[in-house]
C-alpha cells in the first residue's frame, strides 16, 4: 500500500448560515475587514457536516426557524444575525436555536468584525489539532483498544492527546488504559455542559499520565449524554489538545454524530468474517453522511480467509491498514497493561502509520 500523504495544516472557517443576498454581501464585507475567509450555507442542510467543527456560526435570521425545525445540535459560539426589522422577537428565537448572542446590523458591524478576527488570528495553518474517530463494525470489534492505541501512540510521541470514550456501553476506557483508579472527571460529571469550556481547566478536571488524558465513562447508572455536552468538550478539545482520539458507538446517537462531524477522519473497525463485514456496512450507511474521510481497518484472523482488500471492497471503503492476531495484548489488557504502550506488536505499528497519516510528527520532531 503506497504511504498515504498526511494532511496539511488547515484553518477552520467561520460558517455563515444564509440565503439572504444582502444580508450575505454584508457579513461577507465583516468578514473581509476580520481578516478571514468563510464557508457558505444555503441552509441547515447543506450546513450540517460543517456546523460543529466550525470555529464560529452566523444564522442568518432568514435561517432561524430552518435550523430550528433541523434540530441543529447546540454548539458554542452560534450567532444569531440580521437586521433590526428580522430580529423580532430575535431574542426568544436565538434562544430557542441554541445562539449565545443576538447581533443587529448595523449597531453590531464591529463586535462581528472583532469575532471574525479572532478567527483570523488562530495560529498559522490554523488549529494544529487531529481529531480522529474509531468505531467498531459490530460488537467486539477491537475498535476501543485501536482508540486506546492510537492515543497512547500519540502521548509517546509528545503529542498532548486526549481519548474520548463517547460509547456509554462500551464498558470505559479507562479499563482499557488501566486507569480505573486514577482520580478525575468522567463524563457524568460534564452533561449539564453546553457553553465554551476552558481548554486547561477541562485538562486539568480529567484522569491523566504525561500527555493523555482521558475522558471516559464511571461505573455508576448509566446517563444521557447531551449532544451539547459533546460539542462543548469536543470544541475545547481542539483548542486545547494536539490530537483529540474519540471512541464512538455503533448506534450513533446525538452525541456521537456531533463528534463524527468534528473528526478529521473515521475508522472503521472490522474483523476479516462474513457477518462482520455485512454487520459493518450498516455502520458504515449510518457514518458516511457525517464524515468526508471514512476509512476500513481489517483485523485478523480471516477463519474463511477473507481478505482486506475484500472486505473493503464490500463497504466500498478505503482499506487504510489491516492487525494481524496479537495474542499477547490481550493478556496485557487483562493485567491493566494500555495498548500498544510497549510500542511493538502489531497494533503499536499500525497506530504509528496512521498517526504519521494523522500529522506529520517526523517533521515535528526534526523541528
Amino acid at each position: 500500500m503506497p504511504p498515504r500523504t498526511p494532511l496539511p495544516p488547515y484553518r477552520r472557517l467561520p460558517l455563515l448560515v444564509t440565503a439572504d443576498g444582502d444580508l450575505l454581501d454584508e457579513l461577507l464585507r465583516l468578514a473581509a475587514a476580520g481578516g478571514t475567509e468563510v464557508e457558505l450555507a444555503a441552509d441547515p442542510a447543506a450546513a450540517r457536516a460543517r456546523w460543529t467543527p466550525a470555529p464560529l456560526v452566523l444564522v442568518g435570521a432568514d435561517q432561524a426557524q430552518a435550523c430550528l425545525r433541523a434540530r441543529l445540535p447546540r454548539r458554542p459560539r452560534t450567532v444569531l444575525v440580521g437586521r433590526s426589522d428580522q430580529l423580532d422577537p430575535g431574542t426568544q428565537v436565538a434562544e430557542l436555536i441554541g445562539a449565545e448572542h443576538v447581533a443587529t446590523l448595523p449597531a453590531a458591524e464591529p463586535w462581528l468584525v472583532d469575532r471574525f478576527a479572532e478567527c483570523a488570528g488562530e495560529p498559522p495553518g490554523g488549529n494544529p489539532s487531529r481529531v480522529v474517530a474509531v468505531l467498531g463494525g459490530r460488537g467486539g470489534a477491537g475498535a476501543s483498544v485501536l482508540a486506546g492505541g492510537l492515543a497512547v501512540t500519540a502521548a509517546r510521541a509528545r503529542l498532548r492527546t486526549l481519548l474520548v470514550d463517547a460509547d456509554p456501553l462500551g464498558g470505559g476506557l479507562d479499563l482499557v488504559l488501566g486507569w480505573e483508579q486514577l482520580e478525575g472527571l468522567r463524563w457524568p460529571g460534564l452533561t449539564g455542559t453546553d457553553g465554551r469550556m476552558d481548554p486547561p481547566s477541562l485538562v486539568r478536571a480529567l484522569p491523566s499520565r504525561g500527555d493523555l488524558v482521558v475522558l471516559s465513562w464511571d461505573r455508576g447508572a448509566l446517563r444521557h449524554l447531551p449532544a451539547e455536552a459533546m460539542a462543548a468538550t469536543v470544541d475545547a478539545a481542539r483548542r486545547g489538545r494536539d490530537m483529540v482520539v474519540l471512541d464512538l458507538p455503533r448506534h450513533l446517537d446525538d452525541a456521537a454524530v456531533v463528534a463524527l462531524q468534528a473528526a478529521d477522519r473515521a475508522l472503521i473497525v472490522v474483523p476479516a468474517e462474513l457477518r462482520a463485514t455485512a454487520a459493518a456496512a450498516r455502520v458504515v450507511a449510518l457514518a458516511a453522511p457525517h464524515c468526508a474521510d471514512l476509512a476500513v481497518i481489517v483485523r485478523g484472523p480471516a477463519p474463511g480467509r477473507l481478505k482486506a482488500g475484500e472486505v473493503a471492497r464490500a463497504l466500498g471503503l478505503p482499506l487504510a491498514g489491516t492487525l494481524r492476531p496479537e495474542p499477547g495484548l490481550c493478556r496485557g489488557l487483562e493485567r491493566g497493561e494500555a495498548p500498544a504502550a510497549s510500542g511493538k506488536g502489531p497494533l503499536a505499528v499500525l497506530c504509528q502509520r496512521l498517526l504519521d497519516e494523522l500529522t506529520d510528527v517526523s517533521a515535528a520532531g526534526a523541528a
